[in-house]
């Protein structure tokens, strides 16, 4: 049966409600905040930066053995345009980090990174625009790795979980550092170089913006909003979930106010970082050494994924070549999130119990 307006429009509240409210909860430690800084990093374009800055928010302490080393790290890595904070959302936090719950804040010590150019860290609006140097996924892996080694003190970590850009970096994770991680779980990604239809609408956001007249080369004086606003609506499509959006916006006015809804996105978007976070899955491709990722691995995606889509079952091939793999498809219903659906726990923590419980004492 056809939901009414109505309906969607209180689904559509719900939702928002859900993503205004507070990012932590009285029942798990509020997050605390830090910034490490590495010395001369270099990129693997041969391009450094004197100062690295890597903005970061642990939840929980850290437990140490008796040798001194840190057994309960949980690295958890986010997607394209986000931060660490995007996993304070009580889809996520309060499903996960609340006593009793998989990643116990009483038990792990949890590690959400800004990734390089986005949130708090070191980008190109910070004022070096597109002298800044052009980083890609191996790049984001190994200031990862500094911050927590050099940063942390943490050696060794119980999980990796990653999400979407995230998902795609605890692949190379695996890879570079095979033995750094008890377990893995990649969330709504791919481990083929971006090709096809996610390559083009990657490709036209940053053609958006590079033959928007406004841009100037990166020097602009104000943002290119027409570039944004493109790049904005095919971010939206990017990350829609059909069924859902079918019920959350019933009519022509209701799926309208949703494009009208966009202005306020467009208006927290940085063309130069935007620009930069989007290229950065240039070079991904790490099907070639699939075989290097020794740590017990669950991958989850989405049926109703745009970016990743079922009908291309890389995913389901590629994880027989990773020894202790295994690929869980999540079915599409009018309450899952598309790509989304990697932050809302609720349709997948039951795998990522299992996959701690498989890896416990390791």
């Amino acid at each position: 049966m056809v939901r009414t307006s109505i309906d969607g429009l209180l689904r559509l509240l719900i939702l928002l409600l859900l993503l205004v409210m507070p990012g932590f909860a009285a029942d798990y430690p509020a997050p605390q905040e830090g910034d490490f800084t590495a010395k001369d990093f270099k990129f693997k374009s041969g391009e450094m930066l004197a100062e690295l800055r890597l903005h970061y928010a642990t939840i929980g302490a850290a437990r140490r053995d008796g040798r001194g080393q840190v057994r309960n790290a949980v690295l958890i890595l986010h997607g394209t345009g986000g931060s660490g904070k995007q996993f304070l959302q009580p889809q996520f936090a309060g499903e996960l980090f609340a006593p009793g719950q998989p990643l116990d804040a009483a038990r792990f010590y949890i590690i959400l990174p800004d990734n390089i150019g986005h949130g708090q860290s070191s980008k190109p609006s910070d004022g070096l625009h597109m002298r800044f140097p052009h980083y890609d996924y191996d790049d984001m892996v190994a200031a990862q790795h500094l911050l927590l080694t050099e940063g942390l003190g943490v050696q060794h970590v119980r999980l990796i979980f990653g999400t979407s850009m995230g998902c795609m970096h605890s692949l190379v994770w695996g890879e570079t550092y095979p033995e750094f991680m008890d377990a893995l779980m990649p969330m709504a990604c791919q481990a083929v170089q971006i090709a096809g239809r996610n390559r083009f609408w990657r490709q036209a956001v940053m053609q958006a913006i590079r033959l928007d007249p406004g841009w100037n080369g990166g020097e602009y004086k104000e943002e290119p909003l027409g570039a944004l606003r493109t790049a904005q609506y095919l971010l939206a499509i990017a990350g829609s979930a059909p069924l859902l959006w079918q019920g959350l916006y019933p009519t022509r006015q209701d799926a309208d106010k949703l494009v009208d809804a966009q202005e306020a996105r467009i208006k927290m978007l940085d063309a130069n970082d935007l620009l930069y976070q989007v290229d950065a899955s240039r070079n991904y491709n790490p099907e070639p050494g699939l075989e290097k990722i020794r740590a017990p691995l669950r991958w989850i995606n989405s049926a109703d994924d745009f970016i990743n889509p079922p009908e291309l079952v890389t995913p389901e091939h590629d994880v027989r070549r990773i020894a202790h793999g295994k690929f869980h498809l999540i079915e599409a219903t009018d309450q899952t999130h598309g790509h989304g659906t990697h932050t809302w726990a609720v349709f997948w923590k039951q795998y990522l119990v299992g996959l701690l419980r498989e890896t416990e004492g390791k």
